[in-house]
């Protein structure tokens, strides 16, 4: 019956029940238990200073396990842009670490910088890179971070330092004793300068000295039960364990995804937030849960300084987090307002990784620009996304055959609702078997295609990892002659439930692999599609009905003889890396391409999108889409959004329609429901209700060029086209918990209504001596203050900064395609001093051209009632057709007597206008330029 339920797939949830008892808590997890164990205290693990070896930026020195006499190789280097990297590794394992290469996480080689040494006082090695320092404490280990002499961030700072070593089940070290451990760390002994100093206080244990045990042995730590699995762990605990703590900082944000608030909270009293990548239907809000995806990187936040830190580890993660303010009782909290208690606030975080090694980055800032140009730098960009993807994308699982996508396709037009992609679930398939079309529904995708083509319009069709276990399936039987598929424990081909039944999985940590699942998206191997076609991968955590928590279980074994248990939380990644190599090589890498992941990993922005998963039609969802969304900026994955109306369920007339004005602001812009709810098209919504939603999508289309030059600044400098209001006021000490508005680039402020029956909203304007002009009416709001604005239905809440200029396409299309030619309208608000600045981005806005030149980049500036158009960059040979309709001026307190145009030759011509006393808003009509040519406007 189970088996079956499986293979009708709608009822997974009701057949699983997958349920929070489906999945582990810390308390059931081993490594988490023994971990989260450890007591703050001295730690025993010092640092041998004669063992130091420095180059011009690194150094390397052996560390101590007092306890057992274990030795370990910490490993330090100084890295452009002011970042540190910390690994501590054993010095002779009986087997080699996992360390992810480089080009998965990492997009290079990090490039090294000058580390100076200042060499030995006090117990403390001190080296500096710039303004920055790097402290080592010797007895006991610990790592001291400074910014300007002020400490920042600090490693083993609590003692909780756990690295548990290689071992095997027979007592390798009672049995052998000494003389091999002896052996084993004669190349480390003999690196040693000759005529070393005195030994320091660690290094004081006799070699003949027997080994002690570091701790009792415990049932489960060779093998572990959940939920009637056995896991065999044949390599034993081996799981490494951190402190990492931020003195001065009451704030830390990131390590997506959760879903939970965007500043973390303490876990006290929870379950520490778990990094491992699951598929989770219906998930819990506010929970410390995993969910799809996992990124291990965290920021800090006060008004000084922004810092962050990323640990390198594809393993299971779990993080504690403790506050000496948040941890505090409401009593304690009022003596100290009471007494004047002026306490430094800190943060102490606690890591643990069931496998691999310590590599950490410690991003020094100091200020918001500074981590996200870093992490940038460490993990890459997300690269400038084809125009059309930024669109709005109507999806369900499922549209039925292709009379239904027509019919869609046609009633969207009928409604006069603008979209760009209609979305295919697993039902298009035949028999759930990827790289195929079910021949009865879609007896011909090539027209389907085409027509969806000749309007301007692309479909996105789902390609999941799992392969139906059939012979005559060629994909399948292909991956398994070849021998690229994922193998058990005993090296037989794996073989799970998904939605096909009974399935295999290629290996995707294998580049071959890889590139063999590239090469599936050719035209001539995908039948039946063609080049307006792109892709979804989901279940890719991976996603197995019959196994422990609904994923690989952990000893499976990867074609390099791993264990999942290393690397599960990059398999998700390197799926869908595969998919868009697959889709670079369909277009002979000329065309960008699109694809949509559901489990992601750090470096996940290089190749995909990301949107939040099965979420539910409710308002506490749509709610929290704003800090999930915030918290996935933060650690790189900008192209994110979530299922509009919610996954689950069947939203209520108000709550879609405020979900749609939601997602016009938020950067993947998806609807998609479930199988078993109701039809929930926009136009199927009742009048009222469908031309509110109408509206917003269209606004959202005409928000595109400002979407677009969003990304281009998001691959040109690594800024969040999402933003915490404290990443551009980072010393507005209230914001820093804010996580129910945000801004869009440092011009657009955005709270969306997220509360039913709500028609006015408190909204906080940040900036001293900032204006905000509503989008809609430019009516003005004073920065630094908090205001109530009214939200009937039909208002989307936002707010355009006064000294910006927001670029605009006003002139409604179906589709973006089509509006690659059409003119810009420039929306100028003003700021205090009747300046304003922005930038004009253009390219062909689908190609790679851009990376060779082929764009233009202008800078405009209104100052002394001039807008002036500066041409920054234009390619040799670029030219676009874009034109300047119009040009919206909001806080003019008079109006001009005479605006003249000096177009690109010098010439003048007059513009008309229209001027709003009551407003304050100046349009200019029709100046007719092109908007890559140097131009002045000039106001008399």
């Amino acid at each position: 019956m189970k088996h079956l339920c499986l293979m009708l797939g709608v009822l997974l949830c009701t057949c699983l029940g997958v349920h929070r008892e489906n999945f582990r808590t810390c308390s059931q997890s081993g490594f988490c238990k023994r971990q989260r164990n450890m007591e703050p205290g001295t730690s025993s693990y010092v640092v041998q200073p004669s063992t130091l070896r420095i180059s011009s930026s690194s150094l390397m020195v052996e560390v101590l396990n007092t306890k057992n006499n274990i030795r370990f190789l910490l490993q330090g280097y100084g890295l452009q842009h002011g970042i540190f990297r910390v690994k501590l590794a054993e010095a002779e394992a009986l087997r080699e670490r996992y360390e992810i290469p480089v080009g998965l996480t990492l997009v290079a080689e990090p490039v090294q910088e000058e580390l100076k040494y200042h060499g030995e006082k006090d117990g403390k090695l001190t080296f500096s890179l710039g303004q920055n320092k790097m402290v080592i404490n010797v007895n006991p280990l610990r790592l001291d971070f400074l910014i300007n002499d002020e400490p920042v961030t600090s490693l083993n700072a609590q003692g909780l330092l756990k690295f548990e070593h290689s071992r095997t089940k027979e007592g390798w070290f009672s049995s052998l004793g000494s003389s091999v451990f002896s052996l084993l760390s004669q190349p480390f002994r003999e690196a040693k300068d000759e005529g070393a100093g005195e030994e320091s206080e660690g290094e004081q244990k006799e070699e003949g000295e027997e080994v002690k045990a570091e701790e009792e042995e415990e049932p489960d730590m060779w093998e572990e039960t959940f939920k009637g699995f056995t896991d065999s762990k044949p390599n034993g605990p081996v799981s490494v364990g951190l402190d990492i703590a931020f003195p001065g900082f009451r704030y830390v944000y990131g390590i997506p995804e959760h879903a939970d608030t965007f500043a973390l909270k303490t876990t006290k009293n929870t379950d520490p937030y778990r990094l491992y990548n699951l598929d989770v239907f219906e998930y819990e809000l506010n929970s410390p849960m995993a969910l799809y995806g996992h990124i291990p990187f965290m920021a800090a936040h006060n008004e000084k300084n922004t810092v962050g830190v990323f640990f390198q580890n594809a393993a299971e993660g779990w993080v504690d987090i403790h506050s000496n303010v948040a941890d505090k009782s409401v009593f304690s909290n009022l003596a100290d307002f009471v007494t004047g208690n002026n306490e430094v606030p800190q943060t102490d975080t606690h890591w643990f990784f069931e496998d691999g090694i310590i590599d950490i980055f410690v991003l020094l800032g100091p200020g918001p620009r500074d981590i996200f140009k870093q992490y940038a730098s460490l993990t890459g960009n997300t690269p400038l996304p084809p125009l059309w993807s930024l669109a709005y994308h109507q999806c369900r699982w499922n549209y039925n055959d292709q009379d239904d996508v027509r019919n869609v396709d046609q009633t969207m037009d009928k409604f006069d609702i603008p979209f760009d992609v209609i979305w295919l679930d697993i039902e298009h398939t035949d028999s759930k078997k990827y790289f195929t079309w079910d021949g009865s529904r879609f007896s011909n995708s090539i027209e389907m295609l085409r027509n969806l083509s000749s309007k301007g319009r692309r479909m996105v069709t789902i390609v999941d990892p799992h392969l139906k276990r059939e012979d005559g399936y060629r994909v399948y039987s292909d991956a398994r002659d070849k021998g690229l598929l994922v193998k058990n424990k005993d090296g037989n081909d794996f073989d799970g439930w998904c939605w096909p039944g009974s399935s295999s999985w290629p290996d995707f940590m294998e580049k071959h692999v890889r590139d063999w699942w590239a090469d599936q998206f050719a035209l001539d191997k995908y039948v039946g599609t063609a080049d307006n076609l792109f892709v979804w991968n989901d279940m890719n955590e991976p996603s197995v009905f019959n196994a422990p928590e609904i994923t690989f279980p952990k000893d499976v074994k990867h074609l390099s003889g791993r264990e999942n248990r290393e690397v599960h939380n990059l398999f998700g990644k390197l799926v869908h890396d595969a998919t868009f190599d697959g889709l670079l090589k369909r277009s002979n890498y000329q065309e960008r391409p699109f694809v949509l992941t559901r489990a992601f990993f750090a470096g996940s922005q290089r190749t995909s999108a990301v949107w939040t998963g099965d979420n539910m039609g409710e308002w506490s969802h749509l709610k929290m889409t704003v800090p999930m969304m915030l918290s996935l900026n933060l650690a790189g994955i900008h192209f994110s959004g979530a299922d509009v109306g919610g996954f689950f369920k069947n939203p209520d007339n108000e709550l879609l329609t405020r979900w749609y004005q939601a997602g016009v602001f938020q950067p993947f812009f998806r609807a998609h429901a479930h199988i078993d709810t109701k039809r929930r098209e926009p136009y199927l919504l009742p009048e009222a209700y469908m031309v509110v939603a109408r509206e917003a999508i269209k606004k959202r289309y005409t928000y595109l060029p400002f979407w677009y030059q969003l990304f281009h600044e998001s691959e040109t400098t690594g800024m969040p086209v999402m933003r915490a209001i404290w990443m551009e006021y980072p010393k507005e000490t209230n914001v820093f918990a804010m996580d129910d508005e945000y801004l869009l680039g440092d011009a657009i402020l955005v709270k969306p209504v997220v509360d039913q029956g709500q028609t006015d909203i408190a909204v906080y304007f940040p900036g001293e001596n900032t204006v905000w002009y509503d989008i809609d009416t430019y009516k003005t709001y004073p920065g630094r203050q908090e205001a109530n604005v009214e939200a009937p239905l039909s208002k989307l809440p936002a707010f355009q900064r006064g000294g910006s200029i927001v670029p605009r396409k006003m002139r409604g299309r179906r589709a973006a395609s089509l509006m690659y030619n059409d003119p810009f309208t420039l929306i100028v608000c003003l700021d205090k001093q009747g300046k304003a600045g922005g930038q004009l981005y253009f390219d062909d806005y689908h190609s790679y051209g851009y990376r060779n030149g082929q764009y233009a980049l202008t800078e405009l500036s209104f100052h002394n009632f001039k807008l002036e158009n500066s041409v920054k960059f234009k390619g040799e040979g670029f030219t676009t057709k874009e034109w300047l309709e119009r040009v919206v001026v909001a806080g003019v307190n008079t109006e001009p007597k005479k605006i003249h145009l000096v177009k690109p030759d010098g010439t003048k011509m007059e513009l008309g206008h229209t001027y709003d006393a009551q407003s304050k808003v100046l349009t200019i009509r029709k100046p007719g330029v092109n908007v890559a040519e140097k131009w002045i406007i000039n106001l008399h």
